[in-house]
């Protein structure tokens, strides 16, 4: 699997990505900046955690416009898998590339601690070989994760498996609707979520449970 991961001003999570994907894939991925215009030739393209232009506008408006962004617009039209985490997720709601948004959590603080995640579907190409139902860790970090979006995309996104992953029962950091953590596009190639899988990967973090999604995304190039 051939990687690539986009840093824009205020990232603080790249090099954390790029150590995941390294680990888990024994490939090395690239580096863009937020101001170049096209993509190396790549299989996967990860949008990572920060606060992109200090959160300005709103969280993710103004990377959403970045010039890199007209490339991976171009990359996930054609099928190409596009991966955005936490500040990656809210530039993806931003760029249209998924339904909803991302706003401020319900109690209105940031919120930095642990989660249990659910895996809530298996039907798509970055979690098509986890355990459909499993529980795991994860940890969050954000101050605007509650994700909403009107009835009829919420009907959508249920009736068509595009909840990719839930908070377990009971661990909701934010008050997103449906206790939603990350969802997928009609095409299943573009997926944001708000926890930080990158961050529970190797033995010397605390936890490896965040592994599995990245052998998942990996295991899906092994097989094609």
């Amino acid at each position: 699997m051939k990687s690539a991961v986009v840093t824009f001003p205020g990232s603080n999570r790249e090099r954390d990505m790029m150590h995941a994907l390294e680990l888990v894939s024994g490939r090395k991925p690239a580096a863009v900046w937020h101001a170049d215009t096209q993509l190396p030739d790549v299989d996967l393209v990860v949008l990572p955690g920060g606060f992109s232009y200090g959160d300005y506008l709103r969280s993710g408006a103004i990377a959403a416009r970045a010039p890199i962004m007209d490339a991976v617009r171009a990359f996930a039209d054609k099928g190409g898998l596009v991966l955005g985490v936490c500040n990656g997720f809210q530039m993806l709601t931003e760029a249209g590339l998924l339904p909803g948004a991302l706003m401020r959590n319900a109690a209105l603080t940031f919120v930095c601690r642990e989660v249990l995640m659910e895996t809530a579907s298996t039907a798509n190409r970055f979690t098509a070989a986890m355990q459909k139902g499993a529980t795991w860790r994860c940890p969050v970090a954000h101050h605007d994760g509650n994700y909403f979006a009107d009835a009829d995309t919420i009907r959508a996104l249920e009736e068509e498996d595009r909840v990719a992953f839930r908070y377990a029962k009971g661990t909701n950091p934010n008050g997103s609707i449906n206790d939603i953590a990350g969802i997928t596009n009609a095409g299943g190639n573009v997926l944001g979520m708000m926890p930080h899988p990158e961050n529970y990967v190797d033995p010397l973090q605390a936890s490896t449970d965040g592994r599995a999604f990245f052998e998942s995304i990996s295991n899906a190039f092994a097989t094609a």
